[in-house]
């Protein structure tokens, strides 16, 4: 099958330029040139600089020990007429028959087209763009988390498919969910036929091979791929459940072998399937952060809080096991852990890595300083949802969620499995910031919910704002408690908490401009469903201000302004 005219992208230009590309393929005298394949997974770019970008596709051969060519091609116009770059790329079993190049020599701040060929069958096309070197033109980003296979459909990512405004599209983790079918979402996947592939849980490197397979075969992802470069980082479940240096909550060396090799297997495959660089040469396997400068407007830091240097998984359980007279002592032990001074999401490393960047970039005359990160940053504590609900309501909560929402009680924050539970890392973090003069924008996911939060630190100083998306497809807050009162049950018990939406799936637009940043939170009407709408459920901006506070040396600090918008439906 030869497909030249999917979404619009080629014109009869490209057919000449398929030809040249056959051609190429029968004459290249390598093992496997000129079999045949299938691109039934889409394409994809990533880690776009001033110059250079990845660009991704992955190939389906009839015999699935075959070497294959794989020829690249990308043009300045979408019908091919300038092709501008081209190649051959030799893949097989040992990258799971992926491509990934790194296409260099290209202009800064360009729009370019690209797609892949294999004997005369073409791939699906995609869009991508470099980043600018200077200027402070407006940048605009997607920001996704958290896309559950079995949870519902992708319809966010359809929605970003759409767009034809995106710059880029930011993806915080969770881009897969481990989870055999009998585990999380599988049985809402049951009842939509979106089960997991395979049917058990991901532990060896096949396991997580199959699982991307599936989800990069979801058409509405792929169409999000195609349409803008993207900038990526796991988080736990692309290895394991609240994973951490030593291990994961969902990970049982008895029956699931070391967690070494476990981690090897998910990272080699997240790294054949997504569209990131690997870590330079030097730097642990394990090492993705990295930053990029955008023109003079902005530096993106994407960091790693997962596998390098993240302490160990920490919850309340213990409490509730304990006899009434112990518990005292068990409190007391459990926040002897969570404030110990050497407990860290980042490591030393990249603590260092991010403080000198922040100083680099604001030296550099870079308007904001973009950290994509995980999980949620600001202080928040659970509000009580005894007093907040009508009794009726309250004894229908599950203890699980009673025991969750307790951790105020005891003067601990909300969920130790994000900044929360590495409260002195994260006022290393702050000092970093104000340090450096920074005027910090925090991208977050993991937390299935929308927020836009004041970053404050202990001493009262705000340091930046945050803005945290929703998940695309995955439970939140919401569904285990469907009250409505906790949105504002949240936003009372936490002044930092501007906006809290524990109900709706979708992405944040977030777009960055010379005097502030905006954050558009899309909703999306249904993910148990096709048959959908989108909206805008808040929009806030983010101004750099003068303000003067007790104890802030600094001059520059953001504010936070906006709300929430008369619902304005959109036919899909």
């Amino acid at each position: 099958m030869t497909d030249l005219t999917r979404r619009g992208l080629f014109g009869a230009g490209a057919a000449a330029t398929l030809a040249a590309a056959c051609e190429t393929a029968g004459t290249a005298g390598s093992p496997g040139v000129g079999a045949k394949g299938a691109f039934r997974h889409g394409v994809a770019s990533g880690d776009p600089t001033q110059d250079a970008v990845i660009l991704w596709t992955r190939v389906t051969p009839e015999d699935p020990a075959a070497q294959v060519a794989v020829n690249w091609f990308l043009a300045s116009d979408p019908g091919f007429k300038t092709v501008l770059k081209k190649g051959v790329v030799m893949t097989g079993p040992e990258r799971d028959h992926t491509v990934k190049v790194d296409v260099t020599g290209l202009s800064e701040g360009q729009t370019y087209f690209y797609y892949f060929a294999v004997g005369e069958t073409a791939s699906p096309g995609g869009t991508t763009r470099t980043l600018p070197a200077k200027g402070l033109a407006d940048f605009r980003m997607a920001v996704v988390s958290c896309s559950n296979y079995p949870f519902g459909f992708f319809n966010a990512y359809r929605e970003i498919g759409k767009r034809t405004d995106l710059h880029a599209v930011i993806h915080l983790g969770d881009y897969i969910y481990e989870y055999g079918r009998t585990g999380y979402g599988g049985e809402v996947g049951k009842q939509l036929g979106r089960e997991h592939e395979p049917a058990g849980e991901c532990i060896r490197l096949a396991d997580y091979r199959t699982r991307h397979a599936q989800y990069r075969s979801d058409p509405d992802l792929q169409s999000a791929h195609a349409v803008a470069p993207w900038f990526v980082v796991w988080d736990d479940h692309e290895t394991a459940n609240n994973s951490h240096v030593t291990g994961a909550e969902n990970h049982q060396p008895d029956t699931e072998g070391s967690w070494e090799d476990r981690k090897a297997a998910a990272v080699q495959a997240y790294f054949e399937w997504m569209p990131v660089r690997e870590p330079q040469p030097g730097l642990a396997r394990f090492a993705i952060y990295r930053k990029f400068d955008i023109g003079d407007l902005a530096t993106l830091f994407m960091v790693e809080t997962r596998l390098i240097a993240r302490g160990d998984d920490l919850n309340l359980d213990p409490v509730w096991l304990a006899a009434p007279k112990d518990q005292p002592a068990v409190i007391a032990d459990i926040k002897a852990k969570v404030f110990a001074p050497d407990r860290t999401l980042l490591g030393a490393q990249q603590e260092a890595w991010l403080a000198q960047g922040l100083k680099d970039s604001v030296a550099q005359g870079k308007k904001w300083q973009v950290l994509g990160n995980q999980v949620v940053m600001a202080k928040i504590k659970m509000p009580d949802l005894q007093k907040g609900l009508p009794p009726a309501d309250y004894a229908k909560v599950s203890q699980g969620s009673k025991r969750f929402y307790e951790s105020s009680k005891m003067g601990l924050e909300w969920n130790f499995d994000a900044w929360s539970g590495y409260p002195v890392a994260r006022e290393r973090l702050y000092k970093a910031v104000t340090d450096a003069k920074a005027r910090l924008i925090t991208l977050a996911g993991d937390s299935h919910t929308a927020w836009a939060n004041e970053l404050i630190d202990n001493r009262g100083a705000r340091v930046g704002v945050e803005f945290a998306c929703t998940a695309v497809t995955s439970n939140g807050a919401g569904d285990s408690l469907p009250y409505k009162q906790l949105n504002l049950m949240m936003t009372t018990a936490n002044p930092d908490v501007i906006y809290y939406n524990a109900f709706d799936k979708g992405f944040t637009l977030v777009t960055l401009k010379a005097d502030q940043v905006e954050a558009d939170y899309i909703r999306v009407s249904t993910v148990r469903s096709k048959d959908y709408s989108s909206s805008v459920d808040a929009r806030f901006i983010a101004r750099a201000a003068s303000i003067g506070m007790e104890g802030l040396t600094r001059a520059m600090a953001t504010t936070i302004e906006g709300g929430r918008l008369p619902p304005a439906k959109r036919p899909d």
